[in-house]
């Protein structure tokens, strides 16, 4: 079993390219409630490929880039290298290398399920600031699910043995109160990708539960994905529906 900071060396260039990225109404309820704004401290943690990063960049913060995987820090690194304020930074939720009481606004983007939450809390109240916000941020398959949508999980449970573990501890409500705390609130926004087959392969081998080439389960997923596109497919395309989940709270 891989440790969860060595699970995406090998889908980096899958996850860069085909990982949906965040709302921008979602952005905007980071603005709004939890201090992001042109010149604010913000630690992104479990930055990856720096899909998050480069939203909250464009929005004139200051943000720090805290992955622990060098293949997904060094993609970031390439492209939003750029940007005046970007930094880059070898670390981990739980330990971060970052400043005491220097960080305006803490946020995870599709990360806190691999983080050892209580040594994670512990690190957040260190590096944020009197009345510092923290945010995680989830792109989620609908609870009502579509045709596609359903015969796509029912090809996961067939062939990724490890879909069912993984997924059974994302976005979990009872985790993210223990880490933001009882005031925590949660905002909920419509998001999708429209993927033509390339984009449909290159999301679900971006998942680290995805068996790769090698694996005895590997053609006959992608074959079963195929016959799934096609299914559904209009113009050479299929809507892939999420909701973003944005919970926040104030932690310091």
């Amino acid at each position: 079993m891989k440790r969860p900071s060595e699970r995406f060396t090998t889908r980096v260039e899958n996850y860069a390219r085909y990982r949906p990225g965040y709302p921008a109404e979602a952005i905007e309820l980071l603005r709004s409630r939890c201090g992001l704004k042109r010149g604010a401290a913000v630690a992104d943690l479990g930055s990856g490929t720096g899909i998050l990063t480069e939203l909250l960049l464009r929005s004139g913060a200051r943000v720090a880039a805290v992955e622990p995987n060098a293949a997904m820090r060094a993609a970031a690194e390439a492209a939003l290298g750029t940007y005046p304020g970007f930094r880059s930074v070898d670390g981990s939720a739980e330990a971060t290398t970052l400043a005491a009481d220097s960080i305006k606004l803490l946020v995870a983007g599709q990360a806190f399920h691999w983080f050892d939450a209580q040594r994670a809390h512990a690190e957040a109240l260190r590096i944020l600031r009197p009345r510092g916000w923290a945010a995680l941020l989830w792109n989620e398959r609908p609870t009502e699910a579509t045709a596609f949508l359903a015969d796509y999980e029912a090809l996961l449970r067939c062939h990724a043995a490890d879909y069912a573990r993984i997924t059974a501890s994302r976005a979990d409500p009872v985790s993210m109160r223990r880490f933001l705390g009882e005031s925590m609130e949660v905002a909920t926004f419509p998001n999708q990708q429209i993927l033509d087959f390339a984009g449909l392969k290159g999301r679900l081998m971006s998942s680290s539960y995805a068996p790769e080439p090698g694996d005895p389960q590997h053609e006959p997923m992608i074959a079963g994905l195929r016959e799934v596109f096609y299914r559904y497919q209009h113009d050479g395309r299929v809507v892939f529906p999420y909701r973003t989940l944005v919970y926040f709270a104030q932690l310091r």
